[in-house]
């Protein structure tokens, strides 16, 4: 890891705790997820996305840990890709028109296209053939017509999603928020998602801690929360 690959430093503020704390009673939720009802659902980390974000980087080596260890238990690894265009046009229209430069616009569907370099998965990430891949169209994998997850993760049962990858604050949060909302339970891993800034980093643990799942670290999943 390079010196500036460093992860997001994680300091709640002190209403964060307090209003947790009143409204739950304690600061986690989940003690225990059965590995083989998990599933790591790892958001967006292609060269795209990563390539040339230090803290995106820097937390390849713990969702690389995360993955290992949810095989290890008999759980379940799933790769989301964003892909934004096809054969020349965009699959999100009212996304890149009124929300980049006509360039900026372009080169996110261009490079988010599958087969593109932008569109594969950071090389460094160790992903296996028995892992799922899915592709997605919009920020959340959850939102209907977007990718085919769901019906992948009910099949095998899965319960229990813990969600890593990147932006926090965009992709991450919109899906772990939607998981929730279909009745999984959620868990978002803060030293194994990443932003590019640590204010917008801290935005999305924030809200999605407050009302949908817990935030965690990626020790404390290992070693507690899929170890009976």
């Amino acid at each position: 890891m390079n010196e500036v690959d460093k992860v997001h430093p994680l300091v709640w503020p002190q209403y964060v705790i307090d209003r947790v704390l009143a409204k739950r009673g304690r600061l986690e939720i989940f003690q225990h997820f059965d590995p083989a009802e998990t599933a790591l659902v790892v958001i967006d980390m292609q060269n795209f996305y990563v390539a040339e974000v230090a803290t995106a980087r820097a937390i390849v080596p713990n969702i690389n840990r995360l993955a290992k260890a949810l095989r290890e238990g008999g759980g379940t690894v799933a790769w989301v890709c964003m892909t934004a265009g096809k054969d020349g046009g965009s699959l999100w229209s009212i996304y890149h028109d009124n929300f980049f430069t006509l360039e900026k616009a372009a080169r996110h569907r261009d490079q988010l296209t599958e087969g593109a370099q932008g569109h594969r998965l950071y090389g460094a990430l160790e992903s296996q053939p028995a892992d799922l891949f899915v592709s997605k169209t919009r920020f959340s994998p959850f939102v209907s017509g977007s990718s085919n997850l769901e019906s992948m993760l009910r099949a095998r049962r899965i319960r229990n999603l813990i969600v890593v990858g990147t932006a926090t604050n965009m992709c991450c949060e919109s899906a772990a928020r939607d998981a929730m909302m279909l009745d999984y339970r959620v868990v978002m891993v803060a030293d194994a998602c990443a932003a590019r800034y640590d204010e917008d980093h801290l935005a999305g643990l924030t809200s999605f801690y407050q009302s949908f799942g817990d935030v965690r670290l990626t020790g404390d999943v290992i070693d507690r929360l899929l170890t009976p």
